[in-house]
């Protein structure tokens, strides 16, 4: 049996929002602003290539640390090593948009590298960051287990604290979500997970949360006026941000995102996995995931992998979903043809 406070529709929606937050803003991923204004106008809709979505490296690594979950038994260093050997072969499919502290963190593994110090510093990526909130939901009411989860998953390719904060905060996020605490309670659990900076963070996200203000005025306060970076200090806040303002509407907080530019995908799987804990599945428009193309890892396998979570108990080790991995290159072939496409379009037509 799962935890009765985690039905199976948190897990599924968890894994599924980062899916659909991944594929509909990858398309704008590292645009300026003005660019993503003109390119970008209307309803959001799935637009990769002719009319439909894939996915990135974010949803792929919810995915694979959900199936270490699975395997862990509720054991962090079972986990890690879990995580680490699926993320390994992971990186011989030659993924498109790889990070370069994730490229790092994963070589170093290969080279025989322990989990716990084969992540790089200083590296101040988000990779952490999304695959952290099936981990916040798996542990929602064991905060000693969700923080050794967390770092553990983290150490694997980022030993920076910085990666580990933003981490843990959108670990956090997705315990309260579970919990259903008070808005005051998340306030604090966020000012809990970093240093000097990182509170100062949040103070800045609080006052505007105070004032009922924009997404996009928090990105300024943070310095990305143009984009947001792709850091675990730049993203990780706005992505949370957007979660928070405008929870219980997908259409709004990726809308969001999407005007504050920058590093897009990786907010949108953010905040897509917590829009996805708050309200399952159905909170997101279904064409949504009818355009998406997500072969050889499809929303079935997603759909599978969040009931086997439910379905086995945060202690016992559960069974992981099968799917054709071995495919996986191929895909990779072709989805990074679309990449180079998107970037000689970008180039040639700028605007």
């Amino acid at each position: 049996m799962g935890s009765p406070t985690v039905p199976i529709d948190r897990y599924t929606g968890c894994l599924i929002g980062t899916a659909l937050g991944d594929s509909l803003l990858l398309p704008a991923e590292g645009l300026p602003r003005a660019v993503v204004a003109r390119r970008f106008p209307g309803a959001l809709r799935q637009r990769l290539v002719c009319g439909r979505g894939m996915i990135s490296d974010d949803t792929e690594h919810a995915f694979l640390s959900a199936q270490a979950v699975l395997v862990a038994g509720g054991d962090a260093q079972r986990f890690a090593a879990a995580l680490a050997r699926r993320l390994r072969w992971w990186l011989l499919s030659l993924p498109g948009g790889i990070g370069r502290s994730t490229l790092l963190g994963l070589l170093r593994s290969w080279l025989g590298f322990p989990p716990d110090r084969s992540g790089v510093t200083p590296a101040p990526g988000n990779g952490p960051a999304m695959r952290s909130a099936i981990l916040g939901l798996r542990f929602a009411d064991d905060a000693e287990r969700r923080r050794a989860f967390v770092a553990a998953s983290a150490g694997i390719t980022h030993r920076d604290a910085r990666a580990v904060t933003g981490a843990m905060a959108v670990a956090e996020a997705a315990a309260w979500s579970v919990r259903a605490e008070s808005d005051e309670r998340l306030w604090d659990a966020w000012h809990g997970v970093g240093g000097e900076d990182w509170a100062a963070t949040v103070a800045l996200m609080k006052r505007r949360w105070d004032a009922g203000d924009a997404v996009d005025l928090v990105a300024r306060d943070l310095g990305c006026g143009e984009r947001v970076f792709g850091t675990a200090m730049h993203s990780v806040p706005v992505a949370l941000y957007a979660w928070i303002r405008h929870r219980h509407d997908p259409e709004g907080c990726f809308a969001a995102i999407l005007r504050c530019a920058g590093d897009t995908d990786t907010m949108g799987a953010i905040a897509g996995a917590l829009l996805g804990i708050d309200d399952g599945p159905g909170i997101f428009p279904a064409a949504w995931s009818e355009r998406l193309w997500a072969w050889p890892l499809g929303m079935r396998h997603v759909r599978l992998a969040g009931a086997a979570l439910a379905a086995t108990a945060v202690a016992a080790v559960g069974r992981p979903v099968r799917w054709s991995w071995w495919w996986q290159p191929a895909r990779n072939l072709g989805f990074l043809v679309i990449l180079i496409a998107h970037v000689v379009r970008r180039r040639l037509w700028p605007w």
